[in-house]
Parts: C-alpha cells; sequence; structure tokens
C-alpha cells in the first residue's frame, strides 16, 4: 500500500458556527467510514510563497487550502475514497498525490 497526498484547492469555510458543526461532522463521518486508510488527516492551510529556482519568492494566491494523507492500494482507490471528503461539497478540488520513501 501507498500513501497518497490529498492536496485541497479552493473552497469556502462555514459562515456560522452551525454550518462550522456540520462540517466538522461531515469530516467525523468521512474519516470514520474510510478507518485506517486516514494516515493524517490534515489541517487547512492559509497563506502560500514560492520560492523560484532563482531564488526569488512570491506571494502565491494560488496555493493549497488543505491537505490530507490516506493509504491505499492504487492511485484509482485513493481517488475513490477522496471522492467522499466533505471539501468537494465546500467547493473545492483534490489533487491525489501517490507519493514513496526514497530514503
Amino acid at each position: 500500500m501507498a500513501n497518497y497526498l490529498l492536496v485541497y484547492h479552493g473552497g469556502s469555510m462555514p459562515e456560522t458556527p452551525e454550518e462550522g458543526a456540520q462540517v466538522m461532522q461531515a469530516w467525523t463521518d468521512w474519516f470514520a467510514a474510510i478507518g485506517d486508510a486516514v494516515i493524517d488527516g490534515g489541517n487547512p492551510a492559509s497563506q502560500t510563497k514560492t520560492i523560484n529556482a532563482d531564488g526569488s519568492v512570491a506571494l502565491d494566491t494560488s496555493g493549497p487550502s488543505g491537505y490530507s494523507v490516506l493509504k491505499a492500494g492504487s492511485l484509482d482507490a485513493a481517488v475513490e475514497l477522496a471522492k467522499g471528503c466533505p471539501v468537494l461539497k465546500g467547493g473545492a478540488s483534490i489533487q491525489v498525490v501517490e507519493t514513496f520513501n526514497a530514503m
């Protein structure tokens, strides 16, 4: 089994405490449904800066809005797990990236 990085882009934040509670419950339910596939539930992300090859640094307004790490038997299996992610209901998209141990 490999690990897969789910990189979230975009989406919206809950506008009320009630919506926030519903979103948190959706995440809890999704994590429970996929069980031990969750390696790291992740976190939201905020500000992003990009360092270019020439050493220059720029604010990156298109950076990720969050991440999670799952394990699955294949990229397609990870994609199927990611399809249930609550972030999609908030308008975000998800990149599913296979990782591998290099060291």
